[in-house]
Formats: structure tokens, C-alpha cells, sequence
């Protein structure tokens, strides 16, 4: 029976990760979600947070995604993400500067469309600077 299986997770610009794995946990639309080696095949958006990788070796990596999709097979795992950062380039300062930017331009929003970018820019920056405390606490 196998224990590990391949794991994808690839941005815009370029491929984050691409290894095998015991185990990947991630913030699913609907709540975070497990998977192991042999999981029943799935589709599903997920929301931004942090992508949680256990290597066989028992490692972990840490990779911040700001939502995507997510496609499950029994022995691959494929995270596609318009932006995904790697715990260990992910930026205290950047991710509290781009907060506050997202902050002001909420204040500043006139129309439905720009309240709606602002809160999504908002929530994204948020979860950012969550999973940078996160990947920290695991340090």
C-alpha cells in the first residue's frame, strides 16, 4: 500500500513545490482538509491560508497560497494558485504594509466594486500574515 504520494503546487509564475509527501493539509472552502496517500479523487477551491506539506522524511513545508483549486487523485495532489509564497519568503513587512494599503483603500472605497476588491485584497493579507506566524511557530 503506498504512503506517499506527489504533490504539485504551482503559481502563476512559476512551480512551488513538486516532491512527495505523507500527508498535506490546506484551508478548503469549506474547512481545512486532510489528505493521505489513496484519497478519494476531489475538486474544490480553497481559500487563502497555508498549505501544510509532511515530507517522508517527517519535514514539513509551508507554502502561503491566496486560494486556487485544489484536484485530489489517490497518488497526486495538484494545488494551483494565482499566488503562492513559500513559508521562508514570505515577508513580515511586505504582508504588513500591503494589510494596511488594503485597509486604506476600504476606508477610501466609493462604490459596491471597490468595498468588495478592498475586503477580498483584506482577507487575502490577512491569512497571509496568519500563516507567516504559523510557519514561524513551527520553526
Amino acid at each position: 500500500m503506498a504512503t506517499t504520494f506527489q504533490v504539485d503546487v504551482v503559481s502563476a509564475e512559476e512551480s512551488i513545490f513538486s516532491g512527495e509527501a505523507r500527508f498535506v493539509a490546506l484551508p478548503g472552502e469549506a474547512g481545512e482538509l486532510g489528505i493521505f496517500p489513496r484519497h478519494v479523487p476531489l475538486i474544490t477551491r480553497i481559500k487563502p491560508g497555508s498549505v501544510r506539506i509532511e515530507r517522508p522524511d517527517g519535514s514539513e513545508e509551508f507554502i502561503f497560497v491566496a486560494g486556487g483549486i485544489l484536484e485530489v487523485q489517490p497518488n497526486a495532489v495538484t494545488v494551483l494558485s494565482d499566488t503562492a509564497i513559500r513559508g521562508k519568503d514570505l515577508d513580515d513587512e511586505k504582508a504588513n504594509a500591503a494589510k494596511a494599503a488594503a485597509e486604506e483603500a476600504l476606508r477610501n472605497a466609493k462604490g459596491e466594486l471597490d468595498i468588495a476588491k478592498a475586503q477580498s485584497e483584506l482577507a487575502v493579507m490577512a491569512a497571509q500574515i496568519a500563516a507567516l506566524r504559523k510557519y514561524r511557530q513551527k520553526k
